[in-house]
């Protein structure tokens, strides 16, 4: 018995040590990992959005809604936003470009765990090209083979366009 107690308070010791240690290193990195966020962000929408001089957030509390788009004039080009949707292996998480009349300028898949070489096909520029200069996005088509993955790319799209379009016309 004294030796079970023992042992016990000894394991306790360590957790309670580890769970520090482990609470030390996120204080430690929470600060890189949110930069590197930041970077990746900025990169992914410079990617979409070539010719944009800058990005003003437009946030909802703490949560960022969209981004609005800006000429090195200062002329407003369009927005950005970030929509997800439930593709066959998990979510995926994608940055859409749209212009202010609501054409579509590009997409990026930012996150996807779909099956390699059927569903990450919605990552390749074959598929996201299909979105370009689009507004209506009933014509673009799936991949075939990875229907559920396309179709879960394209009706987010679709859907948070629409919702970003109106909301924008109201915040003018």
């Amino acid at each position: 018995m004294k030796e079970t107690l023992r042992f016990g308070f000894i394991l306790g010791i360590i957790c309670i040590v580890a769970a520090g240690l482990l609470a030390g290193v996120d204080i430690l990195t929470k600060p890189k990992i949110l930069a590197q966020e930041k970077l990746e962000e900025e990169l992914s929408l410079r990617a979409i959005f070539p010719s944009a001089h800058h990005f003003d957030e437009v946030r909802d509390g703490e949560k960022v809604i969209y981004y609005k788009i800006f000429s090195s004039d200062g002329k407003f080009i369009g927005v950005a936003f970030n929509t997800s949707g439930k593709g066959y292996a998990g979510e995926i998480k994608t940055l859409v470009g749209m212009l202010s009349d609501g054409k579509i300028t590009a997409i990026k898949v930012t996150s996807q765990s779909e099956t390699p070489g059927l569903g990450s096909r919605i990552a390749e520029t074959n598929f996201t090209e299909r979105f370009q200069g689009k507004s209506d996005l009933s014509g673009v088509e799936a991949i075939t083979g990875a229907t559920i993955s396309s179709r879960a790319v394209i009706d987010s799209v679709k859907k948070k366009a629409e919702e970003i379009r109106l909301r924008v016309e109201n915040d003018r």
